[in-house]
């Protein structure tokens, strides 16, 4: 026979077990998702939730196709617009959303496609033309385009002759995606001196200020760390020489590299001229 009080005993314990025993089993691990998982279903709901404020931003009309997933703070971007303005707005707008660490924009421009010279030729000429009276003569950016793929080169005075340059070509039909590779100048009181000077000695020599009068052909100088250069297309030998030497004259330049080109010269004779000069 078993004491009472040892019968009272093994009752309450008994009575705990089974209160331990009828709590929701939650209390105890995380939840599962569907493969076992602990916390995959929260970090799911998060995704979800990641890629509906994505979709919210792309709620333009331009945007229509376009479908945007993310994994893992991943946002990625699939479909097509009609410009690639509108393919790099939309990567803008996915890395603004809370929780997007990154952007992988696979969006397809579907616009008109142009020849890859008449493209090139178009893009040359309203670059020539932008920011004409900010400076536009310090810019020497340079344009090839592959498979409606341009890509931009070269020297800029500004971060804003920059921006501006990429806002240009990013408007234009028939660009397909755009690689940028500009290097803008160093921000120096002395280069900018420089710059100022050097225009002057050029332009101001008499067989030369005639490259000062339409602001889209101008011999075009890019400074960087009192190194000049020189780009543009001149229409002599001649020409190409005197802005050379016209250039090295300045006080404090460091040296001078000729880029010049020279009307109806052949690619091969500007290269050798070149090699001559530097």
């Amino acid at each position: 026979m078993i004491p009472t009080r040892i019968t009272g005993r093994i009752t309450l314990a008994g009575l705990v077990m089974g209160a331990l025993l009828s709590l929701p089993q939650a209390s105890f691990a995380a939840p599962l998702s569907a493969s076992g998982t602990p916390g995959a279903t929260a970090s799911m709901e998060d995704e979800n939730s990641a890629a509906a404020a994505v979709t919210a931003k792309l709620d333009k009309k331009q945007f229509q196709n376009v479908k945007a997933t993310v994994d893992n703070g991943i946002a990625t971007l699939t479909g097509t617009v009609e410009m690639y303005e509108y393919k790099a707005d939309a990567a803008k707008r996915a890395q603004k959303v809370k929780g997007i660490a990154a952007v992988r924009n696979q969006i397809e421009v579907s616009g008109p496609s142009v020849p890859d010279d008449q493209l090139k030729a178009k893009l040359v000429e309203k670059l020539q033309y932008d920011r004409v009276g900010y400076g536009n003569a310090f810019n020497a950016i340079s344009v090839d385009v592959q498979n409606g793929v341009v890509t931009l080169a070269g020297h800029a005075r500004t971060y804003v002759d920059r921006d501006s340059a990429m806002a240009l070509v990013s408007m234009y039909p028939g660009v397909k995606d755009v690689n940028e590779e500009i290097q803008v100048d160093p921000v120096s009181q002395m280069d900018d001196r420089i710059r100022m000077e050097v225009a002057r000695s050029v332009y101001g020599f008499p067989s030369l200020n005639k490259y000062a009068i339409d602001p889209a052909k101008p011999i075009r100088i890019s400074v960087q760390n009192g190194n000049v250069e020189l780009y543009g297309v001149v229409d002599t030998k001649a020409d190409k020489d005197v802005a050379y030497l016209r250039a090295n004259s300045v006080p404090g330049v460091f040296g001078v590299k000729n880029y010049l080109q020279v009307a109806n010269e052949t690619p091969e004779d500007n290269a050798n001229n070149k090699v001559k000069q530097n």
